[in-house]
């Protein structure tokens, strides 16, 4: 008997993907805080950070943790589902931190956040691999 190895549905791609770019943008803008502090323009209120080396060492951190974990939706892993969940929604409730300086920018990462979070608690169901049609092994 062959098992069949779960495909990744087209939702769980499009979550693992915009995890993807997330994490790659979050590396990228801690390794700016990190070593180019002074390239972190901020207009307006301010952004609530107190020390951009931390900051920059969370982000980069973080990014880490999310290019990891999109790489766990696309091979279907069920601790990535619940990891992902788990990023999102402290993805969105970290950008508090930064609505008064970029407030669409924050509303826009916040929905995403929501749509992932909602993809992966709604629509988690892998399709085995297979021609189309096939019935798959019980």
């Amino acid at each position: 008997m062959v098992t069949r190895q779960p495909i990744p549905t087209g939702w769980a791609v499009f979550a693992g993907t915009i995890l993807l770019i997330v994490g790659i943008f979050n590396a990228i803008y801690g390794l700016v805080a990190l070593f180019r502090p002074r390239a972190i323009a901020v207009t307006g209120q301010g952004v609530i950070v107190w020390d951009y080396s931390t900051w920059g060492w969370i982000l980069l951190a973080i990014g880490i943790v999310q290019i990891a974990v999109s790489f766990g939706l696309f091979a279907v892993q069920g601790w990535a589902r619940w990891t992902a969940i788990g990023i999102a929604a402290l993805s969105a409730v970290a950008q508090i931190a930064f609505f008064t300086a970029y407030p669409l920018w924050s509303l826009l990462v916040i929905l995403l956040d929501v749509l992932v979070i909602w993809q992966l608690s709604m629509h988690w169901q892998p399709e085995p691999e297979g021609p189309p049609g096939a019935a798959p092994h019980a």
